[in-house]
């Protein structure tokens, strides 16, 4: 009988280093590195997640790290005051605001150190480029990170070329290897569809950025790609793996990348425990059929110790006070 496959598998090599529960991981980029960042996050592992929001293209990722390595202040002439009297900078996303401009910078620059201050420890810094067309800003010809809704006569929209990402991100990578000479860096493309940018345009920008990340994957040794958009147009490709706005992966596509990402970077003790930690997750969010019941309550009181036997080399003290409310609820002993 002949063999038939519905999709077409993405060859994912395994990596030779793996991320282990003690591994510290920071994300930056796309909302894709957000939603890695949250998964990762759900499993316990400690992760700074897209700490200043989603940044798109990748010169405004780049200069982002670069200003936290070299302890430089946000630039002073790409803040702005939008009509309701917020501030905000153009080289971050629009969840960093305030009310008053000092109080704008004092937090972007403690982001910044945080930032510095993490990658000391960190192990893995995943990034996740999402286009490769960016905006100028005309009054400073910087390439900047969000529009915050000005008028678009205020930029000028441009494709980056990719010998011009390049240079930017060697020069980074160098300073991460001086900075952190065990730092392993994944690069990958999100899977999430720039339609605004038409959709022959968009196969444009992502073949820039694969291109790109395939160059700096090739030319240095702690770098290493991770093909979700290969694994979203390839294997899943099916608008049934959609959200309705048909750009955006769904839940199950997600947690199928992630999939790929754990059998490629996490190592097999974490894997087991990811397992264990899916059925005590499952058993957390199980709201019993018959109320308060012996049955339940001896529930409860298992999940309570395979609770305190984790808590020995993890935080969980967050289920653990959720099941001890819970068994205080019993009005029987």
């Amino acid at each position: 009988m002949k063999e038939i496959k519905l999709s077409t598998e993405v060859s994912i090599t395994p990596s030779e280093w793996k991320i282990s529960h003690h591994s510290k991981i920071m994300t930056i980029g796309s909302c894709f590195a957000e939603v890695l960042g949250t998964q990762l996050g759900g499993y316990k592992f400690e992760v700074l997640n897209n700490p200043l929001g989603t940044v798109f293209n990748p010169l405004a990722i780049s200069k982002i790290l670069d200003a936290a390595l070299e302890e430089k202040a946000p630039n002073p002439a790409l803040y702005l005051q939008n009509q309701d009297q917020i501030w905000l900078h153009h080289d971050f996303h629009s969840s960093q605001w305030s009310q008053d401009k000092n109080e704008l910078e004092a937090s972007l620059t403690d982001k910044l150190a945080n930032i510095k201050q993490f990658l000391k420890q960190a192990d893995v810094l995943v990034i996740t480029f999402g286009t490769a067309y960016a905006y100028r800003h005309r009054q400073t010809n910087q390439i900047i990170g969000n529009c915050h809704k000005l008028p678009g006569e205020k930029f000028v929209k441009e494709l980056l070329h990719p010998d011009q990402i390049s240079i930017a991100w060697e020069q980074l990578i160098q300073k991460l290897q001086t900075f952190k000479r065990d730092l392993r860096i994944v690069m990958t493309v999100s899977p999430v569809r720039h339609t605004r940018d038409t959709l022959p345009l968009n196969q444009v920008s992502k073949s820039t950025l694969r291109l790109v990340c395939h160059k700096l994957s090739e030319k240095y040794k702690q770098v290493e790609y991770f093909p979700s958009y290969e694994i979203m147009i390839d294997e899943l490709r099916d608008y049934r793996f959609y959200e309705e706005d048909m750009i955006h992966p769904n839940k199950i596509a997600e947690q199928y990348i992630f999939n790929g990402f754990e059998a490629a970077f996490i190592d097999t003790e974490m894997q087991a425990f990811m397992k264990e930690w899916d059925a005590v997750k499952q058993t957390i969010h199980h709201r019993p059929l018959h109320g308060f019941t012996k049955s339940q309550l001896k529930l409860l009181k298992s999940l309570w110790s395979k609770l305190n036997a984790l808590s020995r080399n993890m935080d969980v003290s967050a289920e653990l006070e959720e099941i001890e409310k819970r068994i205080r609820e019993f009005p029987v002993s």
